[in-house]
């Protein structure tokens, strides 16, 4: 019998990645308080990676302490740029901001995901790509937040890159699962080890 897997977030972009992978999954929200975290560990110097790896898996092991028996996954993106890090923006005045400074310049997204069961890690890794933003009209830009709006509060990056998000960029590097928040190929293969999914 597989074991039960339980996504500790409320990213319907990682829920539609595991959902399109064929994964059996039961989403959980893990109601940690990032902000704190985050403020703690930039405190800290903490490099970025260690910051997306440290969310990811005190999300999982949140509900993993709950629910021992089951595979908990804890995920979390990072989005570094010239060394400053991003958060997701507030409102859509703080989203046009974001991009315009992310406008003509490389940017890195560290997508970290951790399982935890009965409380422990057993599984992490860190997903990475690189993204170049083109050097798009003020135009271009009103009229994308005009069309996407809130739905892009939820996007570390403001953007959505498997969508007309697409649009910004000159190129991508790295893994593209990673750009949507999951790196989930190395994922699978762990599912697959412990009988989530079939060999």
């Amino acid at each position: 019998m597989s074991e039960h897997l339980i996504l500790a977030s409320r990213s319907t972009s990682r829920a539609a990645l595991l959902h399109a992978a064929g994964i059996p999954f039961e989403a959980r929200p893990a109601g940690v308080d990032e902000a704190a975290v985050k403020a703690a560990m930039r405190a800290e110097d903490a490099p970025p990676r260690d910051l997306a790896d440290a969310l990811a898996e005190l999300k999982a092991r949140r509900i993993s302490d709950r629910t021992p028996a089951a595979l908990v996954l804890g995920a979390d993106q990072v989005l570094v740029c010239e060394g400053r890090l991003f958060d997701k923006p507030r409102d859509l005045s703080e989203a046009a901001e974001q991009l315009r400074t992310l406008r003509g310049r490389r940017h890195e997204l560290l997508s970290a995901a951790v399982i935890c069961q009965a409380g422990t890690a057993i599984w992490r890794h860190i997903g990475r790509a690189e993204l170049w933003m083109r050097p798009f009209s003020d135009a271009f830009l009103d009229d994308y937040l005009a069309r996407w709006g809130a739905e892009l509060l939820s996007c570390v990056g403001a953007y959505r890159a498997e969508a007309e998000g697409a649009q910004l960029f000159t190129q991508i590097r790295g893994d593209w699962f990673s750009v949507q928040g999951l790196p989930l190929l190395e994922l699978l293969g762990f599912l697959r080890a412990r009988g989530v999914c079939q060999e």
